[in-house]
């Protein structure tokens, strides 16, 4: 298993932007594909982007594409979001996840980080 924590959140106002970041412990990091959810108040958590672990395949919500980019840095065992053109509606707490399998990330099953508040004021 690996051990998840995110930074990089903080208050922006609407078309601003942020860079996420999540750093994983273990040897074993560039095996795993790699994900973000966020989570609204009063909502349930929702997936937003995947990484393979090569960096190879990527995946997205229809809501963020085109404005936000996951990339990944194996040798610094380290994932990243940025988020562009940032919107209200993208206020929530966001999580890191981890996982062998691509497809299991995508599905929310796996290592969670504890999440990073982002905000977007209008």
């Amino acid at each position: 298993q690996v051990q998840l924590v995110e930074s990089g959140g903080g208050l922006v106002q609407a078309g601003g932007s942020l860079r996420l970041s999540c750093l994983a412990s273990g040897r074993a990091f560039s095996s795993y594909a790699m994900g973000w959810f966020r989570q609204a108040p009063g909502k349930e958590r929702e997936f937003v982007a995947a990484i393979s672990w090569n960096g190879g395949r990527r995946d997205y919500v229809d809501s963020v594409k085109g404005r936000f980019t996951i990339s990944r840095d194996n040798a610094k065992n380290t994932i990243y979001l940025q988020m562009d053109s940032l919107k209200p509606e993208d206020t929530a707490v966001y999580y890191c996840i981890a996982n062998r399998d691509f497809t299991v990330v995508v599905g929310g099953f796996g290592s969670w980080g504890q999440g990073t508040q982002v905000t977007v004021s209008s």
